[in-house]
C-alpha cells in the first residue's frame, strides 16, 4: 500500500504502557483524522512515528511499504515522513526563504527554479510576507501554523502528520489552517491529523476519522462520528462501547485547559 500502514504498535515509557496495539491505515491520497481524550495516546503515537527517543516499541510501522521503526528520525524524514507541531520552533537567524531554497537544492532544483516554486508558493498560501523574516519569529499561532503547512507543501512529504495544528486557535486562524490543510492535499501524499475537538473538521473534508482511547483505536468512521462526539463528548462513546477510562484520561476537561492565548477559543 502507498501511504503509511501501522501494525500492532505498542509503545511504552518508564515501563508505562501507553499504545495497547494500533493498527491503522492512510493510504496516499487521504485525510485522516485521530480524535481521543487526553492521556488516550495520541502525542505518543505520533511521537512513535516519527522517532522521538524514549519509547520501547513493538509492532511495525511502514511508509510505502518500508519499515519506520527501526530507522532514526533523519532516514524517516528523507523517505517522506514528516510532522507539524502544536507549536511551530522558532528559528532566530534563519530567513524563511532560505530555508526552503535549502530544501530546493535538496529535491535538485537550481537557484533560479527554487526561487520561482518559492515565490509562487508563498503567494497561493498567503505567506510571502513572511520569507524574508526568521523562521517562525515574531509569528502569531494562527501564522506560524499557516507558515508551516506552507513548508510542508514545499518539502512534498508522502506522509504528513499533523498534531493538534488546531490548538490555541481562534475561530478564524483554525478556518485559515484549515483551508491551507486541504490546498495542500493531493493524490501522492496521506494525511493523518489528530485533534481533540471536531471544530476543525467543520472546514475540511476527512475520508476517515479515528477514536483513540486507552491506547487503542475503539472506533473509526466517517463525520458522522465526530458528530457524535461533538454532541455528547467522549463519555457517549465510552458508555457506548462498554469503556473504562483510565487514570490518566480526565472523563471532563480540566479547567486550566479553557485559559490560553487566545480567551475566546473553546
Amino acid at each position: 500500500m502507498s501511504g503509511l500502514k501501522v501494525d500492532g504498535v505498542r509503545a511504552s515509557i518508564d515501563e508505562k504502557q501507553i499504545l495497547e496495539g494500533i493498527d491503522l491505515e492512510v493510504p496516499c491520497g487521504e485525510l485522516h483524522v485521530i480524535m481521543g481524550p487526553n492521556g488516550s495516546g495520541k502525542s505518543t503515537l505520533s511521537h512513535v512515528l516519527t522517532g522521538k527517543e524514549g519509547y520501547e516499541v513493538e509492532g511495525s510501522a511502514t511508509l510505502d511499504g518500508v519499515e519506520l521503526l527501526d530507522k532514526p528520525v533523519d532516514e524517516r524524514a528523507k523517505l517522506g515522513l514528516l510532522q507539524a507541531f502544536q507549536y511551530p520552533v522558532e528559528v532566530p537567524g534563519v530567513r524563511l526563504r532560505e530555508l526552503l531554497l535549502e530544501v530546493g537544492d535538496e529535491h535538485g532544483l537550481n537557484f533560479e527554479e527554487s526561487s520561482d516554486v518559492i515565490e509562487e508558493t508563498a503567494e497561493k498560501y498567503g505567506v510571502t510576507q513572511f520569507l524574508d523574516r526568521p523562521v517562525n519569529v515574531g509569528l502569531s499561532g494562527g501564522e506560524k501554523k499557516r507558515s508551516e503547512i506552507f513548508q510542508m507543501a514545499m518539502l512534498r512529504p508522502r506522509v504528513a502528520i499533523l498534531d493538534e495544528i488546531d490548538s490555541g486557535l481562534d475561530i478564524d486562524a483554525v478556518r485559515e489552517v484549515a483551508a491551507a490543510v486541504e490546498e495542500m492535499r493531493g493524490p501522492d501524499m496521506a494525511v493523518l491529523l489528530i485533534t481533540h475537538y471536531s471544530r476543525i473538521l467543520k472546514h475540511m473534508m476527512p475520508d476517515r476519522i479515528h477514536v483513540l482511547m486507552a491506547g487503542r483505536i475503539v472506533e473509526s468512521g466517517g463525520r458522522e462520528l465526530a458528530d457524535e462526539l461533538e454532541a455528547g463528548g467522549y463519555e457517549v462513546l465510552r458508555e457506548r462501547l462498554g469503556i473504562q477510562p483510565r487514570v490518566e484520561e480526565p472523563a471532563e476537561k480540566p479547567v486550566s485547559e479553557f485559559f490560553t492565548d487566545t480567551p475566546f477559543d473553546f
